[in-house]
């Protein structure tokens, strides 16, 4: 008896000492958690002026001797000097009668299939429609094959949000923009394109597996019920029939007009019929067909805009913790695994562009 009450009482003091830790865990996982969702995202500025003059600086440096470059610092600093002063004294006398320099605004949109970063580039559109004027312009250097329709229709109106306040906007293709990712840069007043980009694909695309021969086989039997005489028209498991497959056709034809009204109201001068028909092509030939206004790169227009207007780099992140950052790294890996296989099952249920 006296070694039983002994163990219960060391069992008790286990179990005291195992709770207690475990309610310590759950309360710090709980203020994290906290924490992470009051979390909001920063917006990361960088003005491009300052550092293509550092590096061009630099560069000018690195090809003069030791005296040589003592010299040119000297001669730097002084010039730095009498700009910022003779800046000063001519916004003293004449501070009502300057005008504005010009702000360039850049962000970057980097699209995948579901256009997820739609909800960063918000953000972005949002700060800069604050303090953007007529004068200014956005340049969004834009790379992407398209996707759902619904991801690159936001993102999209995103990009239109500047149009309606009258903000000067310039869409560069240094790759891809087609699909859904051309709906986005015909919203711009000027598109350019690097030479080999990809550009185009005015079509719309929808597909899907269907196992259902494969279950019948296997005796499975599959119900699906609906209210609503086209709830469902084509199925993975299902039996499709000509009728369900009839009226996916229908809809994918509908979406391609719609994509090609918004298209043409935006590039009145293509002639649709040549274009809308699922073809990409590249920078040059895109230039003909005019789907695109120059021949640029991002880089070489930026640089342009640098000689003459501020020039600011514009960025929307959330900064995550070092544990959310491993829990998501733990979770990526793993998500990749299925999202790759469950996205080419299930690619055809959600129409694209």
């Amino acid at each position: 008896m006296e070694f039983i009450f002994e163990y219960g009482m060391f069992l008790a003091k286990v179990l005291t000492v195992v709770f207690g830790i475990l309610g310590v865990l759950i309360t710090a996982v709980s203020l994290l958690n906290k924490q992470s969702d009051s979390k909001k995202g920063v917006l990361e500025i960088n003005q491009l002026n300052e550092q293509y003059e550092n590096m061009s600086e630099t560069l000018l440096l690195s090809s003069l001797n030791s005296h040589e470059q003592k010299l040119k610092l000297k001669e730097l600093r002084e010039g730095k000097k009498k700009k910022s002063k003779s800046e000063k004294l001519l916004a003293k006398s004449s501070k009502h009668d300057i005008k504005p320099k010009k702000k360039v605004y850049i962000i970057d949109f980097n699209g995948d299939v579901r256009a997820t970063e739609v909800d960063n580039l918000r953000e972005e559109v949002t700060a800069i429609t604050t303090q953007a004027s007529s004068s200014d312009e956005v340049v969004v250097r834009l790379e992407s094959g398209g996707g759902t329709v619904h991801g690159y229709g936001l993102a999209a109106s995103q990009l239109d949000r500047l149009k309606k306040k009258g903000i000067a906007l310039t869409v560069c293709v240094d790759k891809v923009a087609a699909s859904g990712g051309y709906a986005m840069a015909c919203v711009a007043d000027q598109i350019l394109a690097a030479p080999f980009a990809m550009i185009g694909s005015i079509g719309v695309v929808a597909q899907l597996p269907n196992f259902n021969r494969l279950m019948k086989k296997n005796d499975i039997d599959f119900e699906m019920l609906t209210a609503g005489e086209y709830k469902r028209t084509l199925t993975l498991f299902g039996e499709n029939t000509q009728k369900g497959r009839e009226k996916f056709v229908e809809d994918l034809e509908d979406i391609h007009d719609l994509f090609k009204e918004y298209v043409h109201e935006r590039r009145p001068a293509m002639d649709m019929a040549s274009v809308a028909t699922g073809e990409v092509w590249l920078g040059a030939r895109a230039k003909e067909l005019n789907l695109v206004d120059s021949i640029q790169t991002s880089d070489e227009y930026i640089g342009d805009c640098i000689d003459e207007s501020d020039v600011f780099e514009i960025k929307y992140v959330i900064k995550k913790s070092l544990i959310d950052r491993l829990g998501i790294a733990a979770e990526t890996s793993l998500d990749r695994l299925f999202s790759k296989w469950w996205a080419r099952l299930t690619q055809g249920t959600e129409k694209s562009f």
